[in-house]
């Protein structure tokens, strides 16, 4: 088969479709992938054949919606441009591939597959189907309300993607001679095959789905391919080591927020108190960088993988992408998570429901007190470690890589 796979976005929307690209050319196929400039040299590294994304630097968007002045001005504008783009260039790639698989974030990509006349498989990092029981997982409110019901969150929701998205995608269909689409939000989820590419154990489904949509859940696809500096994950695991105490990890991934190096410094004080120790992820904004290290504190400059750094771990404190998530919980430790925007909420709301944690903190409210109280908890709790091991367990055999490469293939065979 000739596969094209398009994401963009941050390490963990992208180092999952690199890590299932190369299972898929392991196995046979033609595969192209289409992902941001700034992945060029992953890509380089994984001898795939990649074709560069028209977009914007999303490290950029990043940081411009972490000010939050003018934030949400910038992302519409922002997908706008890039739904254009994607008319453009994918569609010329798609018409040589057989079969297109994209992230939900494509807002082009069932209209390029319905021009091009390909199947699309639509996969999710979290529960982005419309029902009756799951709120819109980009929506701050995991939580059941008697009140306000999922149904109605998802009719916003809608809402609120028809605002984004559908007169440019419409403008763009009317460019290539497709008839216009009335709502872009169930039109997207019908038109394709969803995957969702989260833990059945740990994220949910709706019954509801069964009866509306075409799809599918087979785990997260964990990358455990990525390149790392051996001296410097060496040097880690000597700080790690070095003492008996409780050692913990803290990261906000891809993310930012004006208040991570406060938040930061309120916890090595906390761990300071406790006596235990800190690992900080730097991550694209750079957190915690102008800290200095000591006894307590190792300031991690150079990415390593989270499966070789976790199980070294008592407890991960981070912001809650569906990556960070997933490998904390399938490393079997308790996670306490600060959520900042999309999905993150969701996750924190899913760890403390699955008693994996306490629940969330507000990295802007939070105070030291507060801090910890939740530290204290995360890493005594015996329950939280019960817990987080026997999902560890579940986690670990899914196999998410082989799950969702099966699902491509299957379509080969129709």
């Amino acid at each position: 088969m000739k596969i094209l796979l398009v994401t963009r976005g941050s390490q963990g929307d992208v180092l999952p479709y690199l890590g299932v690209a190369r299972e898929l050319v392991d196995r046979g196929h033609e595969v192209t992938v289409n992902l941001p400039r700034i992945f060029e040299e992953t890509a380089k590294s994984y001898r795939l054949n990649y074709v560069l994304q028209k977009f914007d630097d999303i490290s950029g968007l990043m940081a411009d919606v972490a000010k939050e002045s003018k934030s949400v001005g910038k992302v519409l504008q922002w997908t706008r441009d890039t739904i254009g783009a994607q008319f453009d260039q994918l569609i010329p790639l798609l018409q040589e591939h057989d079969i297109l698989v994209a992230t939900n974030t494509e807002f082009a990509a069932t209209s390029v597959a319905g021009y091009c006349h390909k199947p699309v498989i639509r996969t999710a990092y979290a529960p982005f189907l419309p029902g009756n029981k799951i709120p819109p997982a980009v929506l701050p409110f995991p939580k059941p309300n008697p009140i306000i019901q999922p149904r109605f969150l998802w009719f916003l929701m809608n809402r609120m993607s028809n605002f984004t998205a559908k007169k440019t995608v419409n403008r763009n269909r009317l460019q290539y001679g497709l008839p216009p689409i009335k709502n872009f939000g169930n039109d997207a989820s019908q038109s394709a095959y969803n995957y969702m590419m989260y833990s059945q154990y740990l994220g949910q489904t709706d019954p509801e789905w069964d009866r509306k949509f075409r799809w599918k859940i087979g785990g997260y696809c964990f990358n455990d391919t990525f390149e790392y500096d051996e001296h410097a994950y060496q040097e880690l695991i000597s700080f790690i080591k070095s003492a008996g105490t409780p050692v913990l990890f803290f990261t906000l991934g891809s993310c930012s927020t004006e208040d991570r190096n406060r938040f930061c410094e309120m916890l090595l004080k906390v761990c300071k108190r406790r006596d235990y120790r800190l690992v900080v992820g730097s991550g694209w904004a750079k957190t915690g960088a102008s800290m200095q290290a000591d006894e307590h504190l190792y300031l991690m400059q150079h990415p390593i993988p989270h499966f070789l750094i976790f199980p070294h771990c008592d407890a991960v404190i981070h912001h809650g992408g569906s990556g960070t998530t997933h490998s904390a919980a399938r490393a079997g430790k308790p996670q306490l998570i600060t959520p900042l925007i999309i999905d993150q909420p969701y996750w924190a709301y899913r760890v403390s429901q699955s008693g994996l944690g306490p629940e969330r903190v507000k990295i802007s409210k939070v105070t030291e007190q507060e801090l910890d109280r939740k530290i204290g908890d995360l890493v005594s709790n015996p329950l939280y470690k019960e817990n987080a091991a026997a999902l560890g367990e579940q986690i670990r055999k899914e196999g998410g890589i082989a799950n969702l490469c099966d699902y491509i293939e299957s379509f080969g065979r129709e």
